[in-house]
């Protein structure tokens, strides 16, 4: 009987030891994760844009945080099978806004490919229509998944996050004889990084967007139709002020893109080019502050 009442006391004693201990041990381990959820970068807090390599077309893919994909444009007729294969590399399995800038078809010639084999979100198209057979291509890839087009044009919103917020800044009117004014222009604001893709829009459309008096400023930009000297002209480059220049241009093309006009007004104004025909598929990296290129 006496051994018992000694027993359950020193048991008691135990146990408070032991739960104290466990106690201990589990705010350690909470600390511990604390410290790892401080000192780990957030990964995910990154914006990518792919300038991928379609030779003389256009094809950019944006992964932006939250894991959602935005493709504008997808290359020539041939190109459909080369982006389609660069997404899924990329991890994409769902373009959850497609930008076709205009419907020429070193732009959306590989865009029905890629409707066929990915699902979409929004699709974003300005409100021109061609007869051509590419352009009817990707029509009826859109219809066959019952795909609404809504109108790209100046003062759209595709999406507006956090500190994410892209829009449309062109085109600014609906009556364009040539099909690269329609081209629709979108501006990337990441914090305080920005990007501004042109498609092809030429120094018509530039002069309608610095009247229009639209936020053009950013550290990246797509220079205008492969780099023509119809496009990028002083007084819309002095505006951008762009760190650096991407020019998506086919090796030894037809055309002569880029053309040394505008390689001579870049180059005086002291901007980083970057070329599709040299460098390949070329990736920037935004994590909201600072801009780094593969």
């Amino acid at each position: 009987m006496n051994k018992r009442k000694i027993f359950w006391p020193v048991l008691l004693v135990l146990l408070i030891i032991i739960s104290a201990g466990c106690s201990r041990s589990s705010n350690n381990l909470r600390n511990t994760d604390t410290e790892k959820a401080v000192l780990q970068p957030d990964l995910g807090k990154q914006v990518k844009v792919h300038f991928i390599d379609v030779g003389q077309a256009d094809s950019i893919l944006l992964q932006i945080p939250g894991g959602q994909n935005i493709l504008v444009d997808a290359g020539n007729n041939e190109d459909g099978p080369l982006v389609v294969e660069y997404l899924r590399e990329q991890g994409v399995q769902k373009i959850d806004y497609l930008v076709a800038t205009h419907p020429h078809e070193d732009h959306i010639g590989g865009m029905d490919n890629v409707i066929k084999n990915f699902e979409i979100g929004k699709v974003f198209m300005p409100n021109i229509q061609t007869t051509t057979k590419t352009f009817e291509d990707v029509l009826l890839a859109l219809k066959a998944k019952d795909l609404k087009i809504t109108t790209a044009k100046a003062g759209v919103s595709v999406l507006e996050q956090d500190n994410l917020k892209m829009n449309f800044v062109a085109p600014n009117k609906n009556n364009y004889e040539d099909l690269n004014n329609w081209s629709a222009v979108m501006r990337v604001q990441y914090g305080d990084t920005a990007f501004l893709l042109t498609g092809d829009a030429e120094q018509l459309s530039e002069k309608e967007m610095l009247a229009a008096g639209a936020n053009l400023k950013a550290d990246v930009l797509k220079i205008g139709h492969h780099g023509s000297n119809s496009s990028t002209g002083k007084k819309f480059l002095n505006a951008v002020a762009p760190e650096y220049a991407v020019i998506s241009v086919g090796k030894d093309n037809d055309y002569g893109h880029p053309h040394k006009e505008t390689l001579a007004r870049l180059t005086k104004a002291g901007i980083k080019i970057y070329r599709t025909d040299q460098s390949g598929t070329i990736v920037f990296t935004s994590d909201g502050k600072n801009i780094s290129v593969n």
